[in-house]
Parts: structure tokens; C-alpha cells; sequence
């Protein structure tokens, strides 16, 4: 089987998620994407002529983040028509998944030069989409696998796991330390790519969301975020949320223990790599950084939603052949501080080895763009260390979890 090499990563800055506020709130998601494209092509010189493909991971897909925006933005970013595209969605999980599908088609021998990553636009759908449930209104689905909302079932988690909200609280206000470390020294240097207004000024070249300044003390102030949600009509069920839950989970009693500052944040970004077969990158002399070990897909039940990232790390291990110890970096996305918890106290993974810069707590999560963020911030901080292996894996709704390790080259 062929190798795939990782050849170079690229990301936006994180904008907030809010129209009237985000500094990436305006611009067409499709623009903010490109900009992402633009610049790989920039750093590594490839022809896009000879793209075989773009995979690009977005989890909305409607209206300007419809018709898939993958081709649309490799367009605007004046790749050649001959790079063809396709838009994926797997929830939270995309943006690994687009990175996964990428390496497998050149590790086949089918393909040889990709382009993958992700985008959301967090504040844009925000104000446009209706609400809907992860069961799309199927009610024979919703009575075998009732899938409630991310946050009450992290709460849901907490509550059986014992973790609690003073443990929550100290570990998001660490990440909000890190990723101001991480601001501070230029941790993220590498990979940021500046964004612009149609106009030319610049729209945002550094993170909108962290509160770097954030106590735990702080966070404890905070009012549970979804504990009003309990009594709130569950779609057209004719059941409350609580009733869901007290059904789904007899014997626990819920204690709302995850809030806005325990939660991943809401914003927008893009995030892409470039992908290449080793006789590709040598005919053509692109540098590898990293090459991919292993990949693995990992289902877990629905109704948690959020359980799927340590069994997709031991699959993705078992494939790689190696074991935790051989992990140098992990980066689990923060959804709610209760999952890269469970994830290291499960693994016996040490908090030093795990989201070192911050995570989405503090950065934010612009869904689909995520997994493809969090590869480049892992290569990264693997070259800053001087360190070899990095996994990264993140739970994504429906009960799911990819997972993917790299090795420096």
C-alpha cells in the first residue's frame, strides 16, 4: 500500500459566531474557504491543474453553504476546472473525515494530489436555519435511538461518569490558559492565514474567541446552559426533554453541570491540507512534514452522542500497530469539557501529552472545519516539540468518532 504525505496545513483564525460581532460573519463561506486554498497553493507551489480531487468537509450544507461548497470554493480560489470537488458531512467529525477519505484514495494508488479540509459558518446558518433534530423528524428512529441535545447529553455524561462541575470548570479555564499561551508565543503562526473584506481591508488575522484571562473561579458563576432546556417541548414528540431523558435513563438523576464556558464555542473558520502520493511530491519536490500511520471510523450509541472518541483511539491504534505510549500529542475536541476528560481518564492519557495549545473551549468549533484544524495544530506543535506522533480524534453527533495518527517525516 502507498503512503500518503502530509505537505503542508493551513488555517483561518477563528471569528465569533455571531452576526454583528464575528469579524468573519459577512464574508460568503465559500470566500472564507478559498482564502484557505489560495494560500496552499501559495506555500507549496502545486499546479491545481494536477489536483485530483478536493474533499471538503461542511456540516450545514444549504443556501451559501450549499451546492457543494468544496468545488465552488476551489473555483473561486482559481483552481483549474480540471480539480473536481465534493462536500461530505459527518457532523462534527468532517473535518478528519475529509482528511481520512483524502490519504485512503492516494494510499489506494488511485489518486495522487488532494486537497481536504472543512468550513462553517457558524453565524450565518445561526440566523437562517430552521431548527430540526438529529433524527430529521424519522419518529421510528427517534424510538429506537432517541438522540436529545449535545448538551444535555454531556451533562447526561458528567452526571454518570462523576465529573464534577468544579473538575469541568478547572479544565476549561486551563484551556483558556493554553490557547493564551499558545497566542502569545506564536504557537499558531504557521498554519493562520489572514482573511479579507471584498474590499481589501483585513477582516481578521488572529483568534476572536479565547478569554485567555478566564478563572475557574470565574466559571462557576455561570448558570447551567442546559437545564431550561429540560422542560422544553422535544420537537413534535409530544415530550419534554426530560421526559426523553427520565425514559432513556431511568436510574440517573441529571445534574447540569456544563455552561457556556464549559462548552465549545461558536464561530466561524476554514481549515485544508494538501495531500500527495510520495512519487508525486518527489517528481514534483514537495517536502512532506508528516506522513498518515493509520485512519479508523468508530460508531458508538446515539443516544450519548459523545462517548465514540476512546474507542476510535484504540481502533486507530490497533490499526497503526502501536499503543498510547507511542503517542507523543493528542488532540481531542473539546465539544464539552466532559469528553477530553473521560477521554485521559479512560486511557490514563496525561494532560500534558493533550490539547497542549487550548481547545475548542476556548478557540472555538466551526463544526466542519474542526478535524482539519486540529491535524495542522497537532503537526505544528509536533515540529515546535520536535516530537513524531500526534492523534487526533473527536466525537461528531449520531454517536460517531474518526480518528487519524500522523508521523513527522
Amino acid at each position: 500500500m502507498n503512503e500518503a504525505w502530509i505537505i503542508d496545513a493551513a488555517r483561518t483564525p477563528r471569528g465569533i459566531g455571531k452576526k454583528g460581532r464575528g469579524a468573519l460573519a459577512e464574508i460568503h463561506p465559500q470566500k472564507i474557504l478559498s482564502t484557505v486554498f489560495r494560500s496552499l497553493v501559495e506555500r507549496t507551489n502545486i499546479s491545481t491543474s494536477d489536483i485530483d480531487d478536493v474533499i471538503v468537509s461542511c456540516s450545514h450544507q444549504f443556501m451559501k453553504q450549499g451546492n457543494c461548497i468544496g468545488r465552488m470554493a476551489a473555483l473561486d480560489a482559481g483552481f483549474s476546472i480540471n480539480a473536481s470537488g465534493v462536500t461530505l458531512d459527518r457532523f462534527c467529525g468532517g473535518g478528519i473525515t475529509s482528511v481520512n477519505l483524502g490519504a485512503a484514495t492516494i494510499m489506494s494508488g488511485m489518486e495522487d494530489l488532494i486537497v481536504a479540509g472543512g468550513v462553517e459558518v457558524m453565524s450565518y446558518y445561526r440566523e437562517v436555519e430552521p431548527p430540526n433534530t438529529l433524527d430529521a423528524g424519522n419518529i421510528d428512529l427517534r424510538e429506537a435511538h432517541p438522540q436529545l441535545s449535545v448538551g444535555i447529553a454531556a451533562d447526561v455524561i458528567a452526571s454518570e461518569e462523576g465529573f464534577s462541575r468544579d473538575s469541568l470548570d478547572a479544565f476549561s479555564a486551563e484551556s483558556q490558559r493554553r490557547a493564551g499561551a499558545a497566542l502569545e508565543s506564536g504557537a499558531f503562526t504557521r498554519s493562520l492565514v489572514p482573511v479579507y473584506n471584498p474590499d481589501g481591508s483585513l477582516a481578521l488575522d488572529t483568534e476572536q474567541y479565547p478569554r485567555p484571562a478566564t478563572t475557574a473561579e470565574q466559571l462557576g458563576q455561570l448558570k447551567p446552559a442546559f437545564e431550561a432546556q429540560m422542560d422544553m417541548a422535544f420537537a413534535d414528540s409530544g415530550m419534554t426533554f426530560r421526559e426523553w431523558v427520565n425514559r432513556t435513563w431511568p436510574d440517573l438523576e441529571v445534574d447540569h453541570r456544563h455552561h457556556a464556558g464549559s462548552s465549545s464555542g461558536i464561530v466561524d473558520g476554514a481549515a485544508a491540507l494538501v495531500l500527495a502520493s510520495p512519487e508525486y511530491a518527489r517528481s514534483n519536490e514537495l517536502k512532506p512534514r508528516a506522513r498518515v500511520r493509520a485512519m479508523a471510523n468508530m460508531g458508538h450509541s446515539p443516544e450519548y452522542i459523545l462517548n465514540g472518541p476512546v474507542d476510535a483511539a484504540n481502533k486507530v491504534l490497533k490499526k497503526a500497530g502501536m499503543n498510547l505510549d507511542d503517542i507523543d500529542l493528542f488532540e481531542v475536541n473539546e465539544a464539552f469539557a466532559v469528553v477530553p476528560m473521560k477521554f485521559m481518564r479512560d486511557l490514563n492519557v496525561d494532560h500534558d501529552k493533550l490539547n497542549v495549545n487550548g481547545g475548542a473551549i476556548a478557540l472555538g468549533h466551526p463544526i466542519g472545519a474542526t478535524g482539519s484544524m486540529l491535524i495542522g495544530t497537532v503537526l505544528d506543535e509536533l515540529e515546535r516539540r520536535d516530537k513524531t506522533t500526534g492523534l487526533v480524534t473527536m466525537c461528531a453527533a449520531g454517536g460517531m468518532a474518526p480518528a487519524i495518527i500522523i508521523e513527522r517525516v
